[in-house]
Order: structure tokens, then sequence, then C-alpha cells
């Protein structure tokens, strides 16, 4: 038996487990999967999933339930409007390549389907109250050992704890990264601003020089996501540690948008008294993801933490546990044939497939986050009016290649090396 530890009980953890029991269902293998909290849950609100973290839901079987969570839309996407007035910069469709979806959630909600799938399926035993504390190397297999003095011994190491992940740390000595912004995240009904709100399509993001404002709907629609995003110097910080979990005050919120076009004002005045207050950090990119021989591999937010301006990072984390699911296979197809290769270059095939993909999304998330406050090298000492068609023309295009691209080709690609 093939036995498959995996660090976090997060969206990427465990899509991870319904991927490899999804392509090794024929295989002899135990997935078990290690949450450090008390429960599985998620802290925050809305999550995005594009276009290509919902086709992977839909090779897994479960569109159908992420759509009753999320909402049917139409093919509007991202609407970008002046911060005072709300004019129209511009609309970006879903572009037409192939079957396009999109399903914005609750990440509550969404993870709540992953641990039901997960238990229905019996695709993984889920453990509570395990924190990694240290791994080792027992030959061909791993030691992990948990704060609580319990110690497990699997073939291959999953580590998909988050930005700051306990498996990395054990490689890798580096600290996250300061992502140049203080973010407002909380939730308001839809029905109670329904008289005030000028927005038909999925998302919105209201553009200012240093600001953007983001709403998008959640839980069938019936819920809007929001999130307010202020640029902030690292030295202006009194509290800089990266956290999910900070609480804000809605009156800090009216203060940052207070010039913000008044459909925004309607929002935040909807607001909890209390929106959760997010100092943002990404991750500085790695060569190497898998470890130990391949006995360890990296993935989602372990593997490449990114700041949130394209909504792309659980897909990407998503498209991480997919891959791993279809290299597993494979490495498990091959044992005891003459074809046969090692855990070593499974977990390589695995990261050659993500890496160069994964490090764009990096890359282009922190630029993108510049671009929707005028603060990318393209508009550098222009004026407000004078850069918005710049940044127009650079945004039109922007997220096509994350929506499109087709990660079962780029497997088969690399596989055929």
């Amino acid at each position: 038996m093939f036995r498959i530890a995996i660090i976090g009980g997060g969206i990427g953890g465990l899509f991870a487990a319904l991927s490899i029991h999804h392509h090794c269902s024929s295989q002899d293998i135990q997935i078990d999967v290690y949450e450090q909290a008390a429960q599985y849950k998620e802290i925050g609100a809305g999550v995005a999933i594009g276009p290509n973290g919902a086709r992977l839901i839909e090779k897994l079987g479960l569109l159908e339930e992420a759509w009753k969570i999320a909402g049917k839309r139409g093919k509007d996407w991202f609407s970008f409007r002046r911060y005072d007035d709300g004019a129209e910069i511009l609309t970006v469709p879903i572009p037409e390549t192939g079957r396009m979806l999109q399903l914005p959630m609750h990440r509550a909600e969404f993870l709540e389907l992953l641990v039901r799938a997960v238990t229905d399926r019996g695709a993984a035993t889920l453990h509570t109250n395990k924190q990694c504390r240290k791994l080792e190397e027992l030959g061909d297999t791993m030691s992990v050992t948990f704060a609580d003095g319990t110690t497990v011994t699997p073939d291959l190491v999953i580590g998909a704890d988050g930005i700051h992940s306990a498996v990395r740390r054990h490689y890798v000595n580096d600290k996250a990264r300061y992502g140049g912004m203080v973010v407002y995240r909380g939730l308001c009904a839809i029905s109670d601003i329904k008289e005030l709100w000028p927005v038909h399509t999925y998302a919105t993001i209201w553009m200012a020089p240093g600001k953007h404002f983001l709403t998008f709907p959640i839980s069938d629609n019936r819920t809007l996501n929001v999130v307010g995003f202020v640029s902030t110097s690292l030295d202006k910080m009194d509290h800089a540690e990266e956290s999910w979990t900070l609480a804000g005050r809605k009156s800090e919120v009216q203060e940052a948008f207070k010039d913000f076009d008044p459909a925004v004002l309607s929002v935040i005045n909807m607001m909890e008294a209390n929106p959760l207050k997010w100092i943002l950090y990404d991750r500085e990119s790695l060569d190497q993801w898998s470890f130990s021989n391949g006995k360890v591999a990296l993935l989602g937010d372990a593997a490449h933490a990114m700041c949130p301006h394209q909504g792309a990072g659980a897909g990407q984390a998503m498209e991480d546990g997919y891959i791993l699911g279809r290299t597993i296979h494979n490495y498990l197809s091959a044992l005891g044939t003459q074809r046969q290769h090692s855990l070593a270059k499974a977990m390589q095939l695995y990261q050659s497939v993500r890496h160069a993909r994964a490090e764009k999304v990096q890359l282009t998330s922190r630029q993108a986050g510049d671009l929707y406050e005028l603060q990318a090298p393209e508009v550098t000492g222009l004026s407000y009016d004078e850069g918005l068609p710049i940044v127009k023309s650079l945004l039109e295009h922007r997220m096509k290649w994350i929506w499109g691209d087709d990660v079962d080709r780029a497997y088969e690609e690399k596989l055929a090396w």
C-alpha cells in the first residue's frame, strides 16, 4: 500500500485528496489529511474560482453541487470603474475558449463541499488537532511528528499547509514577503443594497490611485463579498504580521474610501461592524517544490503563496492537486514494469508541469494590484485621467491565459518527453 500524508486541510489539501483518489481509485493507496485546527473550517469570506478551477471541479464530479453554492451567472466577468463617479472603464467578458464557468463561493461553503465529498467517497481519512512539528527521512519513507507527540510514516508527504508552511520551513529558510497593502474583507446582504446597486456584472473593481475596491456575489447570489485594498508602506504598519483573523473597524473602511462612488459607500455602510483586516503577504518563488528524494512535495500557498489580485490562488492550488493526482497514478502504474521510474522523477514531473505557470501567476498577481491602483510602471508620472486608457488596454486580455490554459494537455506534453 502507498501511504500519502497531506499536511493541511484547507482547499488545496482537500482538493488534492479528492484528485488523488479520483485518479488512483483502482490502486492500493491510503490518504490521510492532517489539519492543525480543531475542525475543518475556512477563515475569510469569498473565494474566486475562475474557469480553470471550475473545469477541475467538473472533472472531479462536483460541478452541480458547486453551482448550487455559487449561483449561475451571465457572461460578463469584471467591470472596472472609476472610483469617484462609478463610470465604466472596461467590462471584460468570459473569453470563448471552450466551456467557461465561473464559481465564486464563500470559502466556508466550498470547504464544506470538499469535506463532504472526501467523506462520502471515502477518499481520505481526516484528522484534526495535528500540527506538524518535525519531518525525518527513514529510508524509503518519511516520519512526520505532530505537536501531540504522535508520529506517522507515509511514503509521500504533501505540504499543503499554507503560506507559513511547516513542511516548507523544514527545507527552506525564508520569510513571507509584505504585499504592500492592507485589505478589509467583509460581507453584505445583496437584498439590503438592491435599490442602490448600479452594477450588473459578476465582479466590480473601482480603481483609484493607491486604493481599489472589489465586490462579487457569493452564496447563490444572496451575499456580496466585499474587499477593500489600501496600499500602505511597511513603516506605517502598527501590526505587520500576516493574518486572516485580525478584526478591523467599519469606520476604518469608511475613512479609507470616503471619496469613492456612492455605490461603494452604500455597501460599506451595510457591512458588518468589524470586517476582517488582512495584512497582505506572499512568498518568493522557489526553484524546487520536492525534497527528500521525492518523498515530500509542496502544493498551493506552501509552494507559491501569491497576492489575490487576479483571484487565482485557489485555482492554482487546485491545479497542483489535480496534476499530483495524475502524477501519482502514473508513478504507481509504472511500479513493477520495465518503464518503472522513481518517486523523485515523478515529483519532478509534477513540478515541471506546474512550476512555470504558477510562478507566472504569482508574478502577474503583484503586477495586477499595481495596475488596479495606477501604480504600474506604464503609468508612472501620469494623472489619473491620462493613465486610465493605458490601464484599460493592459487589463482587457490580462486573464485569458489563466482561465484558458489546459492543464491536462500540459501534463501530456511533459509526460511525452
